[in-house]
């Protein structure tokens, strides 16, 4: 059992970020990780029985400070079988930090089983390396509160498939969904498909786009990664998700390359 805090506790109508949210670029700083699958957890919230999110997209507007914040959502356009939401994580000085927007489906039968994807899975949770992100200052933060298994690939040399999965709850006294378990991780594929030197460059993402077909079945969910970086400073991160019965969405990362000062 991790001694760890939970991601986030509640208090009232605030949500009060603790240390295990905290990234690799600033110590007073959240990892975006949390912070999105926060944001899931409150349309996931409002979205209702018999739908899915299928679709989430989060935009990055200014690093989100580990403190209290508050959460909202809406229903922006409900119909019979689609459903649109947006939601914020705002700072209580009303200063929006993260933006988010989602499609979610109605859920129906419709096809005797589930057709297109089989290509070959990575190697499962058990016969992967243990791994621990290297870039993280403070020993307590996100990389602390999660644990990751590189399935295939070499951390810094591009291309990476890694097993993840959350040791504390998101939110105290809870039990994640599986999308939110997902999304804990999903904002770590730049971090893993990694091909610049961390100690000389930045690769900060702007937003994460997640696209969903299933919900994750079980505790760990793997990023297959990949990165390209241009010359300009402007990459993109795209990631396969699996869990261990196949394939079950994508991600999609734009990044902005910086070298570091000095």
């Amino acid at each position: 059992m991790s001694t760890l805090p939970p991601f986030f506790i509640l208090d009232g109508e605030r949500v009060v970020a603790t240390e295990s949210t905290r990234g690799p670029w600033s110590r007073h700083h959240q990892h975006g990780g949390p912070p999105a699958a926060l944001l899931a957890r409150a349309m996931e919230g409002l979205a209702g029985e018999g739908t899915a999110l299928a679709r989430l997209t989060f935009d990055f507007l200014r690093p989100v400070p580990i403190a209290p914040l508050a959460l909202r959502a809406e229903v922006t356009r409900a119909g019979a079988k689609v459903l649109r939401l947006q939601a914020a994580l705002v700072a209580l000085d009303g200063t929006p930090c993260v933006q988010a927007s989602a499609v979610a489906l109605r859920t129906t039968p419709a096809l005797p089983e589930a057709l297109g994807d089989l290509e070959p899975a990575p190697s499962p949770p058990e016969a992967s390396a243990p791994f621990e992100f290297p870039f993280f200052v403070d020993p307590v933060g996100y990389h602390s509160a999660v644990e990751v298994r590189i399935a295939r690939g070499t951390w810094g040399k591009g291309p990476v498939a890694a097993w993840m999965r959350p040791r504390v709850p998101l939110v105290a006294g809870e039990v994640p969904s599986p999308l939110q378990r997902l999304l804990v991780a999903a904002d770590s594929a730049s971090g893993l498909a990694v091909v610049l030197d961390h100690t000389r460059y930045t690769f900060v993402n702007a937003d994460l786009t997640v696209a969903v077909h299933r919900p994750l079945e079980g505790e760990w969910v793997c990023l297959d990664a990949a990165t390209v970086a241009e010359a300009h400073g402007i990459g993109l991160t795209r990631a396969r998700l699996w869990d261990g019965h196949g394939p079950l969405g994508v991600s999609l990362q734009t990044c902005l390359v910086e070298r570091r000062p000095g």
